[in-house]
């Protein structure tokens, strides 16, 4: 649990209300069994996924050391605490839990609010971390939980949940309290691996704040997994030149802006291939981009002073 908001006589409203709603079909369970996909037939239970049996109100670290562990990240929630545990709130935000994952090592991406991207996940064999609202929208009863299994046919899933390590949930009495958390969840992927059922936009942010704590090499993974997927995306493209350029190949990442460049015309691949030519010594071909750069921001005003920047330091250095 992430923190109580209402009195003990609120929350066990909060729970009748429950079990009653729970007996009406919300609409992607009805969805489901009117038009069951067939993909996702068979049973599914990750066993692997490791436990950790939450100490109080603190299922936040719990639930992501449990996501880390499926990732290949060992770690204890004790160690997850301080970094995702607010205590005068008893609980952990959402932003914080993404934010600390990727600080671990890890590409944390936020799936689309719909049970079959996380029954899909789970198909593909990537548990699921997922908001809960235990109680009712005006007595909230906040719960991170993992998610690591299916069974359409019987309409149950199966959790890594609090203290119990195999929690078996009715797919309608989930999806209730799925819906009263926004439909909030997200996969932790190592760098390199990505969730089956992401968005680009979804993806893309998750990749470019990944790059600001990652390892350069781990970003660099990330990237063009990412730009494998969507090659047309014009900041994964640029992405993959900055972190090889972090790492210390500017010949890679001059060859992956140049790519960028030409695909997208893009003032801002042009200012960077100038950039990595002027520190590779290759004037002409510098000179050459920052001219390209400056022509292309005509169409973006936003780059405009940058290009113009960059044509000049490169045209001091060919002076020098």
């Amino acid at each position: 649990m992430i923190w109580r908001l209402a009195a003990a006589s609120l929350i066990a409203a909060g729970l009748a209300g429950l079990s009653g709603c729970a007996l009406l079909t919300p609409p992607q369970t009805q969805a489901g069994r009117d038009a069951p996909p067939v993909e996702l037939a068979a049973p599914v239970e990750l066993v692997d996924v490791p436990f950790f049996a939450q100490a109080d109100y603190e299922c936040g670290p719990a639930a992501l050391a449990t996501a880390l562990g499926a990732a290949g990240i060992a770690i204890r929630p004790e160690a997850l605490t301080e970094q995702v545990y607010l205590p005068a709130r008893r609980g952990s935000l959402q932003a914080e839990m993404l934010a600390t994952a990727r600080r671990h090592g890890a590409l944390a991406v936020r799936l689309p609010p719909t049970l079959v991207a996380l029954l899909r996940e789970l198909s593909a064999g990537h548990p699921v971390v997922v908001l809960q609202n235990l109680g009712l929208s005006f007595a909230p009863r906040w719960h991170y939980a993992v998610l690591v299994g299916h069974d359409l046919a019987a309409r149950e899933l199966l959790l890594r949940s609090g203290t119990n390590a195999r929690e078996v949930m009715g797919l309608s009495t989930f999806e209730h309290t799925w819906a009263r958390g926004g439909h909030w969840a997200f996969v932790v992927r190592p760098p390199g691996q990505l969730p089956l059922t992401a968005t680009e936009t979804e993806l893309t942010a998750a990749t470019v704040a990944f790059e600001r704590v990652a390892t350069a090499e781990a970003a660099q993974r990330a990237y063009d997994a990412a730009l494998l997927r969507w090659p047309d995306n014009l900041t994964l493209a640029i992405g993959t030149g900055n972190a090889r350029a972090a790492a210390g190949d500017l010949a890679g990442a001059a060859q992956r802006f140049e790519t960028a460049a030409i695909r997208h015309a893009s003032a801002a691949a042009w200012i960077n291939l100038a950039e990595m030519r002027l520190q590779l010594a290759q004037l002409p071909s510098a000179t050459a981009a920052a001219e390209r750069a400056v022509a292309a921001s005509e169409a973006e005003p936003a780059w405009r002073d940058a290009a113009l920047q960059s044509l000049a330091r490169v045209t001091a250095a060919a002076k020098r």
